[in-house]
């Protein structure tokens, strides 16, 4: 297992569509636990191949607690099939956007069709944390970002702000 190095805002591939996975084999096993432990160290909740560089429709997700055991969910070629009425605001951030937060409005409850880890056909109905989570890294999937969400203002301000970081790294 490797922790894979996590890409930043204003780099463009955030902003690809992701492909269907196709094959469920040893090779993808490796890279979810990749992902996993990538997605531990950064420390975050949630993760998307895209962020390390893969555009694969690929997310893994872990929103237990500090007190909780770890419970890490993949989700392969996820899809949303329903969504509530109700909507919940969170105050989201994201590993390729570092220390930005912002209020999030989305759907307070989903229903996802997904592959497990095993390539098994699964439906998981979830609400709160675990629904937003899931709705952010699948945007990722199609090349959103929690920002896009926010007051054009706003994200045009993180934007400069994060563009202006990346010319600072390629100088230093």
């Amino acid at each position: 297992m490797s922790i894979k190095p996590i890409i930043y805002l204003p780099d463009p591939i955030l902003r690809q569509q992701s492909q269907a996975v196709e094959r469920v084999d040893n090779e993808l096993a490796a890279f979810i636990e990749d992902m996993i432990e990538t997605m531990y160290d950064a420390p975050g909740v949630g993760l998307a191949a895209i962020q390390v560089g893969v555009p694969r429709r690929l997310l893994v997700i872990d929103v237990a607690g500090k007190d909780e055991e770890p419970n890490p969910q993949v989700f392969i070629n996820p899809e949303l099939v329903a969504a509530s009425d109700d909507i919940n605001v969170y105050e989201e951030g994201c590993l390729s956007i570092p220390d930005y937060y912002a209020e999030v409005e989305r759907p307070e409850a989903v229903t996802v069709r997904h592959l497990d880890r095993n390539g098994k056909e699964r439906v998981t109905e979830a609400n709160g944390l675990l629904a937003t989570c899931l709705q952010h890294e699948m945007d990722h999937l199609n090349g959103v970002l929690f920002i896009d969400h926010i007051s054009k203002l706003k994200r045009d301000m993180v934007v400069r702000k994060f563009t202006k970081l990346a010319k600072q790294r390629v100088t230093a």
